[in-house]
């Protein structure tokens, strides 16, 4: 197993997951009063948890976190707030729907993430170590409980 691309693939989804974890504490900031609020801020502590599974993870592994990729994607998830959506000021429905659906990207990213180390955990002992079914079950129910949040967003935007 090469050690240099298993390395990159991990620091390339730690930037992901950075910039994942910033939606998602955006997302519940901005819905913190809504109605999805209570799911956007239990997803987002999820999702801080699943990137310090993906740090302890790289530790365990020697990995060191490339900064250039983590500032990156910090970066990008600022620049993506620049978007337009519909109102010249402020938050709007298409706002929440479109978050939402970054998020389910993001998810689905890190579910690739877990399933591609479960498949190669078998030729490397410190992964057998990580609770990679576990990881994998919980971003695959995170994704529905984003599917439904997003239908209904969905609706919402262009009712």
């Amino acid at each position: 197993m090469s050690g240099a691309l298993l390395a990159i693939y991990l620091n390339d989804h730690l930037a992901g997951a950075t910039a994942g974890r910033e939606l998602a504490r955006r997302a519940a900031s901005s819905n913190a009063d809504s109605d999805y609020g209570a799911f956007l801020a239990g997803l987002a502590t999820q999702i801080d948890e699943d990137r310090e599974s993906l740090l302890e993870l790289m530790r365990s592994l020697d990995v060191g976190a490339d900064r250039v990729k983590v500032v990156g994607g910090w970066a990008a998830e600022k620049v993506g707030r620049l978007k337009l959506n519909g109102r010249l000021l402020g938050y709007s429905p298409l706002s929440r729907l479109l978050e939402l659906e970054g998020l389910t990207l993001g998810v689905r990213g890190k579910l690739a993430l877990w399933r591609a180390l479960e498949e190669i955990a078998p030729a490397e002992p410190h992964l057998a170590q990580a609770d990679l079914p576990v990881l994998s079950e919980r971003a695959a129910a995170q994704l529905e409980g984003l599917e439904a949040q997003r239908l209904r967003a969905a609706l919402e935007a262009f009712s």
